[in-house]
């Protein structure tokens, strides 16, 4: 199975994906550009964080109209798994592709540090290899991670089962709404989360809790 991680002006973990995929999971990886116009025979597609185009407007703004993001976009339309971490998240949201929006931390400060998540639901392409109510440690870093949506959209989230991840410290590092801290589409096929599963993939990081995300991909898609 081929993950294709895309890299844009401004991305800093796209070297951290390809470690999670090529060295910890054994998986192939290509490099896309953001000028590409195809995926290179890619299932997975993975969106890394960083800063695309200097976060210039709003993150994620600018990124949306990438000419690889019409592939991306039609990949996620045709079923096949995208997966956007953090600046990945807020690309997503900022495309439509996944509802609701990323604001501003709550206190207004870059956020850097290891959190705990619980999985919220593990029938998914993505958290297959989890177990409903498990707790991870994950690292984020973010300043705009702030998971915001009206009413409706909230419940609509609930009601279908599309949180991920909910922060599980006794105060949520950004002030999310509901502690979301990663959710999918209504197929399932698409994840946005903002802490770092790739950064949690080696014993020598500290932590293991982000591989089984990846596993989760591998035997799903490969099935």
């Amino acid at each position: 199975m081929k993950f294709g991680i895309v890299t844009f002006p401004g991305s800093n973990c796209d070297d951290d994906a390809v470690h999670a995929v090529v060295d910890a999971l054994g998986a192939e990886a290509v490099r896309l550009w953001h000028k590409d116009h195809d995926l290179k025979g890619a299932e997975v597609v993975i969106l890394p964080g960083g800063f695309s185009y200097g976060d210039h407007l709003r993150p994620g703004a600018i990124a949306r109209f990438s000419p690889i993001m019409r592939e991306v976009v039609e990949h996620a339309r045709r079923g096949y798994p995208v997966l956007g971490v953090c600046n990945g998240f807020q690309i997503l949201c900022e495309a439509g592709v996944l509802p609701g929006t990323l604001l501003r931390n709550e206190r207004l400060k870059f956020v850097c540090r290891k959190v705990t998540l619980r999985v919220e639901n593990a029938d998914t392409l993505f958290t297959s290899q989890y177990e409903r109510g498990q707790l991870l440690r994950i690292p984020i870093a973010h300043g705009d991670g702030r998971y915001t949506i009206d009413a409706d959209g909230l419940e609509r989230l609930r009601d279908r089962d599309q949180i991920v991840f909910r922060f599980a410290d006794e105060v949520n590092p950004n002030g999310a709404m509901d502690n979301i801290a990663g959710i999918v589409n209504e197929a399932g096929n698409v994840l946005g989360m903002m802490p770092h599963p790739e950064r949690a993939v080696d014993p020598l990081l500290g932590s293991i809790d982000g591989l089984p995300l990846f596993q989760s991909l591998l035997a799903r898609v490969s099935a």
